[in-house]
């Protein structure tokens, strides 16, 4: 096909691009530039003329693609693509070759696109350009000018490709095929060629072993590598892959995920080579929804297709065993009160049974005999939050400030808890609080119960409830992690 010239002045990128066409062909040309959700404008580069995106013309520009229905000697030429960007340009130049059918030749020499090779065992031959023609049929298969010829179990045909089984040498030569195009109610010829090699390499394919990761495996975020062993020698049917809930990666409508393809062949002190195909899937910044999604790791090639699945859990930070540590002041008289009823009914039923969260209470999470100081501050120290609950009462209650003060310490001094402070009470008058707990209260202020939420007080979609949950970390059910494949 050529060689890609690039130079770069001031905004702009030049580059050139050769493409080769048969005379009264279609002929669909790819702007060499991929730029999504860009106005991507088509010229004549030797006349400047502007080339409009209008269906009836024979030569027409639709986005990213520039159309020749059909082609003409005439067309040969230099086509310009410039895509506009918020303070600059970029062109890329496509040189078209439009060569005429001449008597004995079905194809000229320059018109032929990079080898395909196959082994001993398999043959696979990819149709050139198809993929640029929506709804293209293939018509007919031809080796060196003439009509595909031999047993029907020799050749099978794909969608755009030709599979030749057990090739020969004698099964070497160039290899082209005719498809037939549709557009606007117009039947268009196209023919593309590409040679075809043999080579003498000792090869076998085996099942695929994934080897990396485990089936259902939970993963605590990032993804890394999905590599399966395919086959023994290069294998020509053979790949691997990411889906995320049953979606090929590279069809995601998001830019957050990012898939690396490689494959590569080992020795390991012997003589028979292992091939191995790898997919690398990046994600650019994990969402909650990532966290409910199936991640599967596809490994294919001519004996079969297998697949596994992982799902994704967020890293706890080290230490961390708590989602949340909760301080309340502590009813001095045997008479129940709704705060008591909230905390230990309401609260963990919400929080840890509908939303898995786990709680620390003083008292239902204290080991029997264990040092109360300290139990209480290594408590903290492993929780992710801390939930202080906000009456009047705790004002003067004794046993409430000596936990409000370890925990407070751990959040403002050592900084390494976040607070979310809940008024199950009205409070009028805040002075009364210490004055580590007025700085949260100003910087962040307090998400209210109301006299409202006691109608549904386990209404996990109230505005109460959603707001505790926005200042959480993030957490699933248990039942939630895990999918079978």
């Amino acid at each position: 096909m050529g060689m890609l010239y690039a130079h770069i002045i001031g905004n702009f990128l030049f580059s050139s691009f050769p493409v080769n066409a048969m005379e009264n062909e279609a002929l669909i040309v790819k702007c060499p530039q991929n730029c999504q959700n860009r106005t991507i404008k088509w010229y004549i580069t030797q006349t400047n003329q502007f080339i409009p995106a209008e269906e009836g013309g024979r030569i027409h520009s639709s986005g990213r693609f520039l159309w020749f229905l059909p082609t003409s000697k005439e067309d040969s030429g230099n086509y310009t693509c410039v895509t506009q960007y918020s303070n600059y340009t970029k062109q890329s130049t496509v040189s078209v070759m439009v060569y005429p059918h001449k008597q004995g030749i079905c194809f000229p020499s320059r018109i032929r696109y990079p080898n395909n090779t196959g082994t001993l065992t398999s043959g696979r031959i990819v149709c050139p350009t198809i993929d640029n023609y929506a709804k293209a049929t293939i018509v007919k298969w031809y080796k060196d000018c003439k009509p595909l010829q031999g047993p029907r179990e020799k050749y099978s045909m794909g969608e755009k490709y030709l599979f030749i089984k057990r090739p020969q040498k004698t099964d070497e030569g160039h290899y082209t095929c005719h498809f037939t195009y549709i557009h606007s109610g117009n039947v268009y010829n196209v023919s593309a060629t590409r040679p075809f090699i043999v080579k003498e390499e000792v090869s076998s394919p085996i099942s695929p072993q994934i080897q990396y990761p485990t089936d259902n495996t939970v993963i605590q975020v990032e993804l890394g590598i999905c590599r399966a062993l395919l086959g023994i020698g290069k294998q020509n049917i053979a790949f691997v892959t990411w889906e995320v809930n049953e979606i090929e990666a590279e069809y995601l409508n998001t830019s957050r995920f990012r898939e690396d393809l490689t494959t590569f062949s080992t020795s390991f002190m012997r003589r028979d080579r292992e091939y191995y195909g790898e997919s690398i899937l990046t994600i650019e910044e994990v969402m909650e929804e990532d966290l409910l999604s199936n991640f599967t790791c596809v490994a294919l090639n001519e004996i079969e297709n297998v697949v596994l699945t992982v799902t994704l859990q967020l890293k706890v930070p080290y230490g961390k065993i708590y989602d949340a540590y909760v301080i309340y002041p502590k009813n001095r008289t045997n008479e129940a009160n709704f705060v008591e009823y909230f905390v230990h009914q309401i609260l963990p039923d919400v929080l840890e049974n509908k939303h898995g969260y786990k709680l620390c209470f003083y008292g239902r999470d204290m080991l029997p005999g264990e040092d109360a100081a300290n139990a209480l501050e290594m408590r903290i120290q492993k929780s992710r939050r801390l939930i202080i609950i906000l009456t009047p009462q705790l004002i003067q209650c004794e046993e409430f400030g000596y936990e409000h003060q370890i925990a407070l310490y751990n959040a403002l001094i050592q900084n390494n808890i976040k607070v979310i402070l809940l008024e199950m009470e009205t409070i009028e008058n805040y002075e009364g609080l210490q004055e580590s707990l007025r700085y949260i209260i100003k910087q962040q202020g307090t998400i209210k119960w109301k006299e409202k939420h006691k109608e549904c007080p386990y209404a996990s979609n109230s505005k109460f409830w959603k707001l505790v949950r926005y200042h959480m970390p993030l957490r699933h059910k248990p039942s939630q992690l895990n999918y079978a494949v």
